[in-house]
């Protein structure tokens, strides 16, 4: 099999977009495969970026143990041809502008950490340089909030995620950067992606404790201290979340299980933004007399939906029976547990 080398850089890019004419699929690699994706995409070409881990086990699975630019490329094609992975959705300024800034202000935040431990052995003069340090963070911080609400990509969706008990500034612009399939995928696939989703670990009549895995973990951490806060705050999640631990479920099950509600309520909503146009039974007259715009039935239509949402969860989590039935008793009424 023979392979052409492209530079990674604006003629290369060029170049390789003129050379292929279906999926490409390309490895992430820190954002060196950003420049590729979006010259790709921008030429109306599919992409489709994918973990090199599942390339490399994908090769592992086929005997191939050698690693090199050539033999990378070739597994990737079989990878490619094997599993067609799904295309990326298009990559716009905005939400890569946005996500520059989200995973900035998560870098000032993890940094003071490390600062703030060598306090406890710090000498007063080292303590000095430390805190001035720190104030510094803190500024920054303070101007990357200041720019994510100024975000132009903000404003369209923000108000609507706002809307959701639970959900703050912060948790929106996450959402908005690291979560573009929102309310276009349905909610198992949802929760898989966010690494809330139980794996199963069953091997005949054993069956083991399920964990939750894999995902964005961003979006975790986002989610999980959004879901404290609609504990809180919310009289759904607080209902849901004391029933389970009514029934003896672990605080931290209960947790998780009511961020995967949370999730499922955002994604009941389609985030699109609708278009202005007339819904009218007669003929168009230039105004909007005589008919309703669609953005008007998209917000009512909005409003419905996170009612429905809203109520369809009152009762809790979709629930399945039971936890005992692995040890071969009977099920106890009353016992669920997280699908």
């Amino acid at each position: 099999m023979s392979t052409t080398r492209w530079s990674n850089d604006a003629a290369g890019c060029d170049k390789l977009a003129i050379a292929v004419a279906s999926l490409v699929v390309v490895e992430a690699t820190g954002g060196c495969e950003m420049r590729k994706a979006r010259t790709l995409m921008a030429a109306g070409i599919a992409v489709a970026v994918v973990n090199p881990r599942q390339v490399r086990d994908f090769a592992r699975a086929g005997g191939r143990l050698a690693k090199t630019d050539q033999v990378d490329a070739e597994v990737i094609l079989h990878f490619a041809k094997a599993m067609r992975p799904a295309q990326i959705h298009h990559i716009d300024d905005g939400r890569i502008a946005l996500a520059a800034l989200v995973a900035r202000r998560r870098q000032l935040i993890d940094v003071p950490v490390a600062e703030k431990n060598r306090l406890e052995h710090a000498s007063a003069d080292i303590a000095a340089f430390i805190y001035e340090l720190l104030a510094s963070f803190k500024a920054h911080l303070i101007r990357i909030d200041t720019a994510i609400e100024a975000e132009p990509d903000m404003a369209g969706r923000r108000n609507l995620l706002l809307s959701v008990p639970g959900i703050g500034e912060t948790t929106a612009a996450i959402l908005i950067a690291e979560l573009p399939e929102l309310g276009s995928i349905d909610d198992k696939k949802l929760a898989a992606l966010i690494g809330v989703a139980p794996m199963a670990h069953d091997s005949g009549a054993m069956r083991g404790q399920r964990h939750i895995g894999g995902g964005r973990s961003a979006l975790r951490r986002a989610l999980y201290m959004a879901a404290l806060s609609a504990i809180r705050c919310s009289t759904t999640t607080t209902t849901f979340y004391t029933r389970l631990c009514d029934v003896g479920k672990p605080p931290k099950v209960a947790i998780v299980a009511a961020m995967r509600k949370l999730a499922t309520i955002l994604n009941t909503t389609q985030w699109a933004e609708p278009r202005r146009t007339r819904v009218a039974s007669g003929p168009s007259t230039g105004s909007d007399e005589g008919g309703v715009s669609c953005e008007l039935v998209a917000k009512l239509a909005l409003m419905v939906r996170a009612r429905r949402a809203v109520a369809n969860h009152e009762g809790g989590f979709p629930l399945t029976q039971p936890g005992t039935a692995k040890r071969g008793r009977r099920p106890i009424p009353g016992s669920w547990t997280c699908p």
